[in-house]
């Protein structure tokens, strides 16, 4: 009997319950969370396409065990996953430091911002005036959380669950 996981299914599964508990913390700050922080390390190993499950996945899984799914799952989770693929192709030929995490997470921050802001407008017939008001202290306090989370995180993330040979497993048979 042969049976095998992907390499980097269990790597992909510690990174979305550390995303997921984290996000659990009562009484954070809103958009203080460590998703893109999670998505910079997995987008220097695991290709587009992988990097894409990341993100979308994330949100998905996230969203189906707390709050149910909506639009916002929609559009979020395809951000989450363009931001991934929009990471692996920047770390592709950049070395996986913490500068390049902070610099990457300030510009992925904004776009995403840019593009979520787009849900009340869009689905709530909320005034784009409106939206753009809210969204700049919102996006002030997510912005923070990406600097604290790619300059601490993302480092030991890449380090410690990415590279690790320890948590590469495979449950088939060895041939003699």
């Amino acid at each position: 009997m042969n049976f095998s996981i992907p390499t980097g299914s269990l790597k992909f599964a510690i990174g979305w319950i550390l995303v997921f508990l984290f996000r659990l913390i009562p009484f954070r700050p809103p958009n203080f969370e460590p998703m893109l922080a999670t998505v910079m390390p997995f987008s220097k190993r695991y290709g587009y396409v992988g990097s894409f499950l990341f993100g979308f996945l994330g949100i998905v899984l996230y969203d189906a065990i707390t709050s149910g799914w909506g639009v916002w799952t929609v559009v979020t989770s395809i951000a989450y996953g363009l931001l991934g693929i929009w990471a692996h192709f920047y770390f592709k030929s950049r070395e996986a430091t913490r500068g390049n995490f902070v610099i990457f997470g300030i510009f992925g921050t904004i776009a995403y911002d840019a593009v979520t802001m787009m849900i009340g407008p869009l689905f709530n017939a909320q005034p784009l005036a409106v939206a753009l008001l809210g969204q700049i202290p919102f996006t002030l306090m997510h912005l923070l959380g990406t600097v604290v989370f790619a300059a601490l995180v993302s480092p030991l993330i890449y380090r410690w669950i990415v590279q690790s040979e320890a948590l590469e497993i495979s449950l088939s048979p060895r041939r003699a």
